[in-house]
């Protein structure tokens, strides 16, 4: 078995993809956490989708609702998905901690049930480099840890691939998002199973440069 964790999460997400999310999985839970991104961004703005995936229902819902979607995974799997399932939107088999975009880039960023999924030595810096790439006032959605833990699932949702999470607790991302120039504004608490998941809205500050070095 490869031990490199971000090659273990592209292989198990190769492996698991149809299982994890169907073509037409409606996934109710992201619903009202959309409708309010929608809200808070100007129509047909430009948003970046991190671990988007196959592409749904993060990029499908605001592809179709007239947004410019850029997609972002480290699986092959889920991007050949993605590119058919949504082909409105652009997507980039990439790792999101080595992907860059220019300053501004987005009125908005997506980052759910993925940042687990990244060494935890390279998550600030994402965080950081987020902020560079949204407009003054952009927002940044995204799912944390709830409670720090680092660890693999062997037959991961009953498949072949073994999956692998690193987390830090939600204190630690809001410090992070707060050292990013990010503003947070709402923190939920997401219940899955025995624990759950942070949920954050932050805004990039108005008058803040989004510390990218």
């Amino acid at each position: 078995m490869d031990d490199d964790p971000v090659e273990l999460v592209r292989s198990g997400y190769n492996a698991i993809s149809r299982d994890y999310r169907g073509d037409d999985d409606p996934a109710h839970a992201y619903d009202a956490w959309l409708a309010l991104l929608c809200e808070r961004i100007p129509r047909r703005g430009k948003v970046l989708d991190i671990g988007c995936g196959c592409g749904v229902p993060v990029a499908r819902r605001l592809a179709a609702a007239g947004y410019q979607v850029t997609g972002v995974d480290v699986s092959d799997v889920q991007v050949e998905r993605a590119r058919r399932l949504v082909p409105g939107a652009v997507f980039l088999r990439a790792d999101a901690t080595e992907a860059d975009f220019p300053p501004g880039s987005f009125d908005a960023v997506a980052c759910l049930y993925a940042l687990i999924h990244m060494p935890l030595d390279r998550q600030p810096q994402l965080l950081r480099d987020i902020a560079r790439w949204l407009l003054p006032g952009g927002w940044l959605l995204a799912t944390t840890g709830q409670d720090a833990w680092t660890g693999t699932e062997g037959n991961w949702l009953g498949g072949p691939a073994t999956m692998w999470w690193s987390q830090a607790d939600a204190g630690t991302y809001r410090a992070w998002l707060g050292q990013a120039d990010l503003e947070v504004t709402d923190q939920q608490f997401v219940p899955e199973g025995d624990s759950g998941h942070a949920l954050f809205w932050a805004q990039r500050k108005a008058d803040g440069p989004g510390r990218g070095d």
